[in-house]
């Protein structure tokens, strides 16, 4: 059976509370590889990317100008 890896909307600090997905840099189902970056999200003060915390199929739960609480699944790497 296959390990699925859930990629959660990250938490830059106390006070903030979701984060909106800005561009996916990878498309659904693509191979990603540990550390490959998949996607540029915001707050309301900041823009970062996000790593992939994992190798393998990567599923998109979120669509871009979602948003997303703090901790919310946004995709899954199987």
């Amino acid at each position: 059976m296959a390990v699925t890896t859930e990629i959660r909307a990250p938490r830059l600090g106390v006070t903030v509370k979701q984060i909106r997905i800005v561009e996916w840099l990878v498309s659904d189902g693509a191979t990603v590889t540990r550390g490959d970056q998949i996607l540029v999200f915001a707050t309301d003060k900041v823009q970062h990317e996000l790593p992939a915390a994992a190798t393998g199929t990567i599923r998109l739960l979120a669509e871009v100008d979602d948003e997303c609480p703090v901790g919310a699944v946004i995709a899954e790497i199987t």
